[in-house]
């Protein structure tokens, strides 16, 4: 119903007005319950990506554990072959071992008492050699007081004459005895003494021999505890080969339940793709009813019904072609070509996260568009934001409050440095593109942390001597 047939009621009836008026109302509860079920099934339908990835996955982990249990499974069989081999060669070798061990144990004892009892014997040899040494000692020197007893015979014989004749052969004998007895003497002493050296060495050798054979004696015991060890090898080897048949056994189990794993998580696939396909269609059922809820809200507002969100919608159609006339203005003036104002390279903003792009228009829209933004903010304290946008998204001036410069936090960079970006998701290319007298659309905002609140966007075309040069938006609270 028009407005002239809206005056053409009497004014005492009051209600076919208020009638439409909560029409209006009333469709716009319905736009933010549809957009809010919108959202809803968008991110069902991401869940349900979400979980068919996952589902793969697992499926691919499924079927890696598979092949690394039949590997493991091979080489349990393996090391359960080899264990048994191992097993045997080793009690075999054990047995063996024991008892070359054992006769080498009586040889080296045999030669450890050898070797100290050939010390003991040539201690009492030394011994003896030590008496014969005093003896020898003992003769020399004997010889010699029978040499001097012989000499002084020999002069009291010459002096009793004739009368001592005899007793001077008697001492000349004795003398001669004497002088034979002392060189013997002193070679002997002189032999004994070589001897002593050489037994000395010989002593030396025996008592290293001796250290030797006690050292051996004691590694003999060792070698006793090593035939043990052996023997106890032999038993741990067995034990091992009855546990890798146990873990061969569970391994066996182990693959046959990945496989019904494996089979379990492929139906689990074809259920969740089943799923996202449902989702799909009904995201699909759910954007075209939220494009006739649109529809239905322009198709109110162009029938001259007020509501409450009238007179954003109004500012947002004015400040569009406030826009549109200034750029015109400044082609104009030659501030800007057309091509430079259509500009469509967008080049990458070196550094920036999230992408920041710029193009030959930026700083014109960094001139004239902050003076008309600005005092919007402060028209309805449901107002968030306002801004312009080209046909493709791309937002090249914000509000100040949300162009500041980058940091290092890409987090607070998304909230806070949103100029310059490219906004092509369905509410921002739906504003930049669209060319109806205005758009009003409702969509859920993320404000991060996971927390989502329903804003409404009402969008109006910018143009610039009849080219569609995009849209400006005004987003607000619900």
């Amino acid at each position: 119903m028009s407005e002239s047939a809206l005056r053409r009621l009497e004014p005492a009836d009051e209600r076919p007005r208020q009638s439409l008026s909560d029409i209006g109302d009333r469709s716009g509860h319905l736009g933010i319950e549809i957009a809010d079920m919108a959202g809803l099934v968008g991110d069902l339908t991401a869940l349900g990506q979400q979980q068919i990835m996952q589902a793969r996955a697992a499926v691919a982990a499924a079927r890696e554990m598979s092949i690394t249990n039949a590997d493991l499974a091979a080489a349990m069989d393996s090391a359960r072959l080899s264990a048994e081999q191992t097993r045997a060669t080793l009690s075999q070798s054990a047995d063996n071992v024991s008892k070359t061990i054992a006769r080498t144990i009586e040889k080296v004892e045999a030669l450890g008492t050898g070797a100290i009892s050939l010390k003991d014997s040539i201690q009492s040899v030394e011994t003896t050699i030590k008496r014969v040494e005093q003896a020898s000692a003992a003769i020399q020197e004997i010889a010699q007081e029978t040499q001097l007893l012989a000499l002084n015979a020999s002069v009291e014989a010459a002096r009793a004459g004739d009368a001592g004749r005899g007793f001077a052969i008697i001492a000349a004998t004795v003398k001669r005895l004497a002088d034979q007895i002392r060189p013997l003497s002193i070679n002997n002493q002189r032999n004994l003494k070589e001897l002593m050296q050489t037994l000395g060495m010989v002593l030396a050798e025996a008592d290293s021999n001796a250290e030797t054979a006690q050292s051996a004696i004691a590694e003999s015991s060792k070698a006793r505890a090593t035939g043990t060890v052996l023997h106890t090898l032999v038993e741990t080897t067995d034990r091992l080969a009855g546990d890798i048949e146990v873990m061969v056994r569970s391994v066996d189990k182990n693959s046959t339940c990945y496989a019904s794993l494996r089979n379990e998580m492929k139906g689990l696939v074809t259920s969740v793709k089943i799923g996202e396909a449902k989702l799909s269609q009904a995201q699909t059922r759910v954007e075209s009813i939220l494009g006739i809820s649109e529809d239905f809200i322009l198709f109110i507002a162009e029938s001259g019904i007020e509501t409450p969100d009238t007179p954003i919608v109004e500012l947002c159609r004015e400040t569009a072609q406030r826009i549109g006339r200034m750029f015109e203005q400044a082609v104009t003036r030659n501030e800007i070509s057309m091509a430079d104002l259509f500009d469509e390279d967008y080049r990458p903003v070196a550094g920036s996260n999230p992408q920041q792009y710029m193009t030959r228009f930026v700083a014109l829209t960094d001139r004239l568009l902050p003076e008309v933004q600005e005092p919007i903010l402060a028209f309805d304290p449901r107002i968030a934001f306002c801004a312009a946008l080209d046909r493709n998204g791309f937002l090249p001036t914000h509000n100040l409050v949300y162009s500041k410069p980058q940091g290092d936090d890409p987090v607070w960079n998304a909230a806070n440095c949103r100029n310059r970006r490219i906004f092509n998701d369905r509410t921002g290319l739906s504003a930049g593109r669209s060319t109806r007298p205005f758009l009003l659309q409702t969509y859920r905002r993320d404000m991060g942390g996971g927390n989502l609140v329903l804003m409404k966007d009402v969008s109006a075309p910018i143009v610039v001597k009849g080219r569609h040069w995009g849209g400006f938006r005004i987003g607000f609270r619900v």
